[in-house]
C-alpha cells in the first residue's frame, strides 16, 4: 500500500485538457499531463484493498465492470508513488501489450469498480497508465525484444486491430512466424481507421507497430483476404489462422428519405478525414466535409461523439447528436446502478465540451425519435423530423419506445451521419472458409477458446464478440494466442 490513508489526504486529480476553443483548429491530441509529484499523490490514493474489483473484468448489468485484461492496478500505482517508473512499466507490460492505447482511448471502467468510489473520487487509474507508458518511451526502456527461439510454426492474423495486434504480439513472443494481413494501407484497424487523431494520434500507432515489426513481424498492407487472397490459400501456407477482422458491418437506419444526398455512414465519414489527414494534411479533399453545414448525428455513442467532434474541426455551421437513451442523472443510481457497475452519469465527453465551448450549449438532444429525413428538389437532405420517446423495458427485458403526441420538431440539415452501432463482420471471409456464426452473425467460437468449426482456424475480438471496447480485444488477442500456442505445441507458456 502506498500510503494507508492516501485516498482521505488527497483529492482525485486529472490532467486538464487544452482549451476547447483552441483545440478545434487542429488535430492534436488534447489531453495535458500531470507531474511527476503529482502522479505520485495520486498513486498514493490507491487504497491496495482486499479484493481490487478495479482489475477484477466482470460484465455486469450489460457493461464492464473493472479491467478485461486484469491490469495490476495497486501494483503499478504503489511503483509510481516509490518513484519505480521502470518496475511500474513491468507490471504494466505483463497484462497489458499496448498501454499506450488503452491510457488513451479506453472508457476507464477500472474506475468505475475502484473501491476509492464507494466513499469518494475514484482513484486516477487511466492517467497513470497513459503516464508510465509515455515515460517507458521516453526513457527509450521500451525496445524491440525478438523471441530468441523460432518454434517453425506459422500463423497468419487477418486484421490488425488491437486483437490481430495483441494476438500477434504474443504468438511472436512464443516463438512461432507471424504475418499479419491489413486490407487498408495502414496498419492498426480501428487505431489507425476509427478513432479520431485528438483521441490518439497515429505516431503512438506506428510507434508500436514498428517496434512488433522489429520483434520478427511481418505486416501486409492493401491485401484483403477472401479476395486478393483466397481464404482456402492461408490453410494451406500457414499452421493457424487467427480472424481478427473486426465488427465492421455497419447498423443503417430504415427511415423514409435514407436515400437522400447528404445522408452517410459515421465511419465513412470519420475515415476519410483521417485518410486524407494522414495522406495530405486534408489538402487533397478526399473526405465528406461538414463545413459551412448544420449536422445531425444519429446515435449517441463513441462513434457519434467522435463525428461531433470532427464535424466542428472541419468548421460546420451547427451540430446536433441524436441518442434514443434519456439524460443520464448528475449522481449515480445506488438502487439500479450500484458499485462496481459502470457509474452511468452525466458527463461531457470532449467532442461535447468543445461544441458547448463555441455554441454555448450540451450538442446532445435525448430521448429522440427521427421520424424521416426531407430533401431539396436536387435530393439533397434539408431537415429532419422528429419525435420525443418514452423508453421502458417489458418483463422480458425489450426496450420500449413510446412517442410522446405534442414533441415533433424539425431540424435543418446538410450533413447526417449514422451512427447506431454494427451488425457485426463482414461475410465474405466467413463464406469462403464455411465459417459458423452466431445469432447476430459473428464468427461462433467460445470465449476461452476461440476456436471455430473449422480446424485450425480461430476467432477473436470484435468480429467474434461484436462492437465492444480495445480493452476487450486485446483481451481477446492474448487469450487467443495461448490457445493457438496449445494448437501448435500442446502446451503454453504465454500468459
Amino acid at each position: 500500500m502506498s500510503t494507508p490513508t492516501g485516498f482521505m489526504q488527497y483529492q482525485r486529480q486529472i490532467p486538464a485538457d487544452r482549451d476547447p476553443i483552441d483545440r478545434i483548429k487542429d488535430w492534436e491530441e488534447f489531453h495535458k499531463h500531470l507531474s511527476d509529484e503529482e502522479l505520485a499523490t495520486q498513486g498514493a490514493r490507491c487504497m491496495d484493498c482486499g479484493t481490487p474489483y478495479c482489475h477484477t473484468g466482470m460484465e455486469l448489468a450489460g457493461t464492464v465492470s473493472g479491467c478485461p485484461i486484469n491490469n495490476l492496478i495497486p501494483e503499478w500505482n504503489n511503483l509510481v508513488y516509490r518513484g519505480l517508473w521502470k518496475e511500474a512499466l513491468d507490471r504494466l507490460h505483463k497484462t497489458n501489450n499496448f498501454p499506450e492505447f488503452t491510457g488513451r482511448v479506453c472508457p476507464a471502467p477500472c474506475e468505475g469498480s475502484c473501491t476509492v468510489g464507494l466513499i469518494g473520487d475514484a482513484v486516477t487509474i487511466k492517467t497513470i497508465e497513459q503516464a508510465i507508458i509515455d515515460r517507458g518511451f521516453d526513457e527509450g526502456w521500451v525496445v524491440p525484444q525478438p523471441p530468441k527461439v523460432r518454434t517453425g510454426k506459422r500463423v497468419a492474423v487477418v486484421g490488425s486491430g488491437p486483437a490481430g495486434l495483441a494476438t500477434a504480439a504474443q504468438l511472436n513472443k512464443a516463438g512461432h512466424t507471424v504475418t499479419v494481413y491489413e486490407r487498408a494501407d495502414r496498419i492498426g484497424g480501428l487505431l489507425t481507421y476509427g478513432i479520431p487523431t485528438m483521441k490518439l494520434d497515429k505516431a503512438v500507432v506506428q510507434r508500436r507497430v514498428d517496434l512488433l515489426a522489429a520483434e520478427g513481424i511481418e505486416f501486409v498492407t492493401n491485401t484483403e483476404i477472401g479476395k486478393d487472397i483466397p481464404a482456402a490459400e492461408l490453410l494451406n501456407t500457414f499452421d493457424a489462422v487467427v480472424l481478427c477482422g473486426g465488427a465492421t458491418k455497419g447498423r443503417d437506419v430504415n427511415i423514409e428519405g435514407r436515400n437522400l444526398n447528404g445522408i452517410h455512414m459515421a465511419m465513412d465519414y470519420l475515415n476519410g478525414t483521417i485518410k486524407s489527414y494522414l495522406d495530405s494534411n486534408l489538402e487533397d479533399g478526399n473526405y465528406i466535409s461538414a463545413k459551412d453545414k448544420n449536422v445531425i448525428v444519429i446515435g449517441g455513442g463513441d462513434t457519434g461523439t467522435d463525428c461531433v467532434a470532427t464535424a466542428l474541426r472541419h468548421g460546420c455551421k451547427s451540430v446536433t447528436q441524436f441518442g434514443t437513451h434519456p439524460k443520464a442523472p448528475l449522481v449515480r443510481d445506488t438502487v439500479n446502478n450500484p458499485w462496481p457497475q459502470f457509474p452511468n452519469v452525466y458527463t461531457l465527453d470532449y467532442a461535447h465540451e468543445e461544441a458547448k465551448a463555441l455554441y454555448g450549449e450540451d450538442p446532445r438532444a435525448f430521448s429522440i425519435l427521427t421520424k424521416k429525413f426531407v430533401g431539396d428538389e436536387n435530393g439533397n437532405v434539408k431537415e429532419l423530423h422528429t419525435v420525443q420517446i418514452e423508453r421502458t423495458v417489458d418483463e422480458n427485458g425489450n426496450k420500449i419506445y413510446k412517442e410522446i403526441p405534442g414533441t415533433e420538431k424539425v431540424w435543418p440539415a446538410d450533413l447526417v451521419l449514422i451512427a447506431v452501432g454494427f451488425e457485426g463482420p463482414e461475410n465474405t471471409l466467413i463464406e469462403q472458409l464455411g465459417l459458423e456464426q452466431d445469432r447476430r452473425s459473428n464468427v461462433k467460437a467460445p470465449y476461452g477458446k476461440y476456436t471455430t468449426n473449422v480446424d485450425k482456424v480461430f476467432a477473436a475480438g470484435d468480429m467474434r464478440r461484436g462492437q465492444s471496447l480495445v480493452v476487450w480485444a486485446i483481451n481477446e488477442g492474448r487469450e487467443a494466442a495461448r490457445e493457438v500456442d496449445k494448437y501448435l505445441m500442446g502446451s503454453s507458456m504465454l500468459p
